[in-house]
Parts: structure tokens; sequence; C-alpha cells
């Protein structure tokens, strides 16, 4: 739902009702993944996506009918053996959405809206809401904040105060670690005499990708980073090159030296580090110490031969075996490539298989699944909480 957020935080201000379908889990071959959303309002207007087109028919009416009755619908879409055009997933998966109406006077409407305009202001918060377990908690929500105290939530579960707190730490843990996805709580933890299964939805600020070395092929990695919702910085030492004329799409432009604003700037373990200068001065005092960063990806430019001797001098400043197998050098995938975009291509495609598990070679003629497996849930009609 977090992934609509803009659109959907305007017509909470405009003050439309609408019901959204959210991805709860995915089985097989699925093309989204829990989080994805689609919302439609009382006028038939759809925004967003749960699939790559072979439900969301089949989902529109199903929010069109949550607006009407009122009630949260959990439903499972699978491939269908009688029928390949039958309403399915003809590509082999199977995900599980759960419709819920957001009506004007709905408790959960209070929630979601604060949700919504958190993730749309770029406000770091999880909201986790009830998808199997008590008929009357489903759809229920708890918002955390990472502004807030621990402990602190917004909204409620229905009467347990001892499940909202359960519900409200598992969101923050979430949160903490920027995932959306289930979190099962046993009988014991539920308070509530039966198991619950909750879908937890963080919003945290981009990710950040740094480029060092303001050159023709940084120009085209910003943009692609932008494409891929990165939080984009150039830095470059030489003030003549790292513009904005130069990098009119980059967030930042840093002129400074690569090592001395890495040492001063913020990274997490979602910040990855594009090092394209391919100049020894500039390249290893920056390497020996983003190595030892625990960002998600650090590469670097230049040809083997280049490759060979940064190593050598990386070594003799005292970066160890360890610290030099994170490098990914010469930087990219294999992709044949040739001009500023087809290497800037490159660079996030590896970005990408790095970040999702992916082992970068050809579809055709493999045998490993095109989208990762998922947990897979039931589905049904399972009750009111508008």
């Amino acid at each position: 739902m977090l992934d609509i957020a803009d659109e959907l935080n305007r017509w909470v201000e405009q003050g439309r009702d609408f019901a959204v379908a959210t991805v709860v889990a995915v089985g097989g071959s699925a093309p989204r993944q829990p989080g994805a959303a689609l919302a439609v309002d009382s006028e038939g207007t759809a925004i967003g996506s749960v699939s790559g087109g072979c439900v969301e028919g089949a989902v529109y009416e199903l929010c069109q009918q949550a607006l009407e009755d009122g009630e949260t619908v959990m439903e499972r879409f699978g491939y269908s053996d009688d029928d390949a055009f039958a309403v399915g997933l003809t590509c082999g998966g199977i995900i599980d959405i759960l419709i819920t109406p957001v009506r004007a006077g709905a408790p959960v409407r209070t929630v979601l809206a604060a949700a919504l305009a958190a993730a749309s202001s770029g406000e770091a918060a999880a909201v986790a809401r009830i998808t199997s377990g008590p008929a009357e908690l489903v759809g229920r929500a708890v918002l955390v904040r990472a502004s807030g105290e621990s402990g602190e939530y917004e909204g409620g579960l229905g009467g347990h105060p001892e499940l909202d707190r359960t519900a409200a730490g598992e969101a923050r843990a979430m949160l903490d670690a920027g995932r959306t996805g289930v979190v099962e709580i046993g009988e014991d933890g539920s308070r509530c005499g039966q198991p619950i299964s909750l879908l937890v939805e963080s919003s945290v600020p981009p990710p950040r990708m740094i480029v060092f070395g303001a050159i023709d092929f940084a120009s085209a990695l910003v943009r692609i980073g932008k494409f891929l919702g990165y939080h984009v910085t150039v830095c470059d030492a030489r003030p003549v090159f790292a513009t904005p004329t130069r990098f009119p799409d980059a967030d930042d432009i840093v002129v400074d030296w690569p090592h001395r604003y890495l040492e001063r700037t913020e990274t997490d373990g979602r910040t990855v580090l594009c090092v394209l200068t391919h100049d020894a001065k500039f390249d290893v005092p920056l390497l020996k110490y983003a190595l030892r960063l625990p960002v998600a990806y650090v590469g670097a430019m230049g040809s083997r031969r280049t490759h060979e001797d940064r190593n050598k001098r990386l070594r003799d400043v005292g970066v160890t075996e360890i610290e030099l197998a994170r490098l990914r050098s010469p930087i990219g995938l294999d992709l044949g490539a040739r001009t500023p975009e087809e290497t800037a291509l490159s660079i996030a495609s590896e970005i990408v298989a790095n970040r999702r598990g992916g082992s970068g070679v050809s579809l055709t003629g493999a045998h490993t699944p095109i989208h990762p497996d998922g947990t897979r849930r039931a589905s049904g009609r399972i009750g009111s909480v508008a």
C-alpha cells in the first residue's frame, strides 16, 4: 500500500472513500511482492498494481464490492490448469491479496491515513495490519514511527492492548531493518485465543547511491540510479567537473576528496558506493575506508590491469583479503557494454542482482525461478472491519 502512498494520500486529503488491495503473500512465479497495492475509489478510478496484469480486473471488482459492503476480504489467485485464460496467474504463481475498504468513519481509516501521510512526506514509519486471525480483527492496524519512543504506537487491533504492543514491537523491528513482509504471532503472543498474521509495511527514506568521479559514465549512472529509486549523490574533488550542469539529475553534488566526504556522510546497509574515478590517489584512500563500512555494495571501475594494481596498493595500506573480497571490480556485469549508458546498465544490473540475490545469468535455458518463492496463505471472506 505504501508503494502508492503519494496518490492515496491525495485521495485522503480530498475526502475520497476507496478500497485498497494489498499483496500479502506470494508463492512461485508471482510478479509483485508483499506490500504492492492497487486501489479503487468510489468513482471507479484505479491506481497501482498487484500483478503483471493477470488478475487486475478481478481485484478491481473486489475493491468495488468492498467499498459497497464494507467488508475486508482475503482472496487467493493462482494458476488455472483448466483454462489458462481464466482469472489467475498464468505464469504459475500464487498471490494472496487483502482487500480493505477505507471509508469515512471507519477506525482503520485514521491509522492508514496517518501511515500514508508519513510515507508521502518521507517520514520513516511502519504500519502493521492483521491479515489472518479472529475475523473481527482482520484488517485492524497499528502504526509506529521511527521518531517515536520505543513502545509508542497509533491505532489499535480491537481492544487487546497486549496484542497492540506485540504488533507494534514487530513493526518497529521491521522498520529498523527497512523491511516489508509477513510476521507470525503465536497463540501465546496474540492474547486473543489463536495465532495471527501481520503484514508489516515499512516506509523508509530512499536508499543512497554515492557515485565517486564526475565523468560521463557517472552521468548515465546517476540517471539510472534515480530510475531505480536511489537518492543519488555525486562526489568529486574537481569543481570544474562536479557541477549541476553536468549532473542535473543528481540529488546532491559534493566537491571534496572522496574519502573525506565518505568519512563524514551517513551510510547504512542499503547504501551503494560506485567508484568511477580509477585514479589511485582517489581510489586507494576511498576504498580503504569504504570496504570497512557495512554498506550493501562497493564497486570500482577500471580495467583488469587497473584492478590488479589497485588491489596491490590496497593490500599495501592494510586492506585485508576478506575486505578485498567485498569489492566488485571491474564494476558491473558482463553485458559487452561500450557506451556510458550501457555501462551504467551493467553497473545497475550488478547492484540489483546483489540486492535481490540474482545470478546475473540469462533466464533463457535456465532452470532457476524467475521470482523468489514466498509464504502462501489461505483465502476467503473474513468479516467486516469498516
